[in-house]
């Protein structure tokens, strides 16, 4: 009979760390966990020399602290939100004003009609800088996301 492993305690994943996953793409974790975002919100980074930003996260002074030490001088490609939930997509103005990048992803939600509420998880002041259409690329050196 084999050793169960210890019960995974989510505190145990740090926040505010670089974290690398392989050689082209690292993972930061906000310090925002919740039954919504679980143990944080969690941004990537892509790249090597140049990086690109995905879902930037809350606009929180210790998680931009953290992502742009992770980014750690590199250019920034883009910033990328692919949705526009309050704890993925704040960050990018403020990112993008740190770093000069374009806001690039989803396009902002919009509701219709008067209907039942879903809107309160949403970030209602994103903007992105463009709109990506469906199979559009975006690219940086060694790295092509789609």
């Amino acid at each position: 009979m084999g050793t169960m492993a210890p019960p995974f305690d989510p505190a145990d994943l740090p926040t505010g760390v670089l974290m690398p996953l392989s050689p082209m793409v690292a993972r930061i974790l906000a310090p925002n966990p919740s039954p919504f975002t679980y143990t944080g919100t969690q941004t990537y980074l892509v790249g090597a020399d140049a990086v690109a930003v995905i879902d930037p996260g809350p606009d929180d002074a210790d998680h931009l602290a953290a992502l742009s030490a992770g980014i750690g001088g590199r250019p920034v490609v883009a910033i990328l939100c692919t949705h526009t939930h309050r704890d993925h997509s704040p960050g990018a103005r403020p990112l993008s004003a740190m770093t000069g990048a374009p806001v690039i992803g989803c396009a902002p939600l919009t509701l219709n009609d008067d209907g039942p509420r879903a809107d309160a998880a949403f970030d209602a002041d994103y903007r992105p800088d463009r709109v990506l259409a469906d199979g559009e690329q975006v690219e940086g050196p060694g790295w092509v996301l789609e």
